[in-house]
């Protein structure tokens, strides 16, 4: 097997890193910035390497100012550059949203489409290491509720390589967003799956292509991010009871594929949406609303379930966290109940 076909196992956090400098070699314009994303290599090692192969002037330590460095990445791309920048926990976005919203989002619209702002922002999402209230979240659905953003959410190494490479090369913002607990760190425990085998080659994946990760009959499962790995292990004790599970990982929010969704749907006839975002107005009543509106009565053989996280701040109690953020149980237990459920 030649250097350039080389097919190798690499955690998320080893991919998107390798996406990020095979693109700074191909396309001197792209260079990244944040908080601790030189010589320290990023908080969930998302650069780590980086810094050797291109230097400060290309990868930069910036203050804490968040408001300030998306701020300078908009005008870089205003001026033909590609940056990406690091929103070191998603929880921070806070002090920088009227940046991205009210700019970053908006400015091509308000040009005409004279300019172009092609911005990667990155940024850690998810609970489940007892980080508490503030640094634990996902909230996906704020970003994927704003006109103007795509939203990126791998679950694994091969998607956030190639998912990564696409976001650079797209001329829009893009909000690329990777769960913790699947960066594959050594200091943090997280689920295999999420490391797997990555080509050594550059590759893309088009936005708006959801993957089915295992084939059923009974039922859907829509989920995305570490949600994938809990809702396959979910259906591994379901299939040992006889029941068949379809697993449908979104990939991206923004744009997203509805067909692959409703095909499964209207194939199963159940539904199940398993989000670790908040339940309430998010990405579990979205995917809920579609198949509704898409489906009718005789497609579907039961009501929607959704399971996500009760509209309450994310524990710092590890029991308490567990309990709110839905875990592979849970997820079987909604199955079992929604196999019971029908419209009649």
């Amino acid at each position: 097997m030649s250097t350039a076909n080389k097919v190798r196992k690499l955690s998320m956090a080893e991919a998107i890193s390798e996406g990020i400098g095979q693109e700074m070699a191909r396309d001197e314009r792209v260079f990244v910035m944040g908080e601790d994303i030189g010589k320290y290599g990023g908080i969930f090692s998302a650069t780590t390497g980086l810094l050797d192969q291109f230097g400060p002037e290309r990868i930069m330590d910036t203050p804490i100012s968040e408001t300030g460095f998306m701020g300078a990445a908009i005008g870089a791309a205003a001026e033909g550059l590609r940056p990406i920048s690091e929103l070191m926990f998603v929880d921070f976005f806070g002090v920088c949203f009227d940046q991205i919203y009210n700019h970053l989002a908006k400015n091509t619209y308000m040009s005409g489409g004279a300019c172009k702002f092609p911005v990667v922002i990155t940024t850690g999402i998810g609970g489940g290491y007892n980080d508490a209230a503030q640094h634990s979240q996902c909230l996906y659905a704020m970003f994927a509720h704003v006109p103007g953003l795509k939203v990126v959410v791998p679950s694994n190494a091969y998607d956030a390589k190639g998912l990564m490479i696409q976001a650079i090369r797209d001329d829009n913002p893009v909000v690329f967003m990777y769960h913790k607990g699947i960066m594959g760190l050594s200091w943090m425990s997280y689920f295999e799956g999420s490391t797997n085998e990555v080509p050594a080659e550059p590759y893309t994946i088009p936005f708006g292509q959801a993957k089915v990760v295992r084939d059923g009959k009974d039922l859907t499962i829509v989920t995305l991010s570490q949600m994938v790995q809990k809702s396959v292990l979910a259906a591994d004790k379901l299939a040992a009871e006889g029941i068949e599970a379809e697993i449908i990982d979104l990939r991206t929010l923004v744009p997203l594929d509805k067909e692959t969704v409703l095909r499964s749907v209207a194939k199963t006839g159940r539904l199940l949406v398993a989000d670790e975002d908040y339940l309430s107005f998010g990405v579990s009543g979205e995917i809920a609303a579609i198949v509704a509106e898409q489906l009718n009565h005789l497609q579907l053989k039961a009501p929607v379930r959704r399971l996500a996280v009760p509209d309450v701040p994310i524990p710092f109690s590890r029991p308490l966290e567990q309990f709110a953020i839905p875990q592979v149980d849970a997820i079987a237990a909604e199955a079992r109940a929604l196999m019971q459920l029908t419209l009649d």
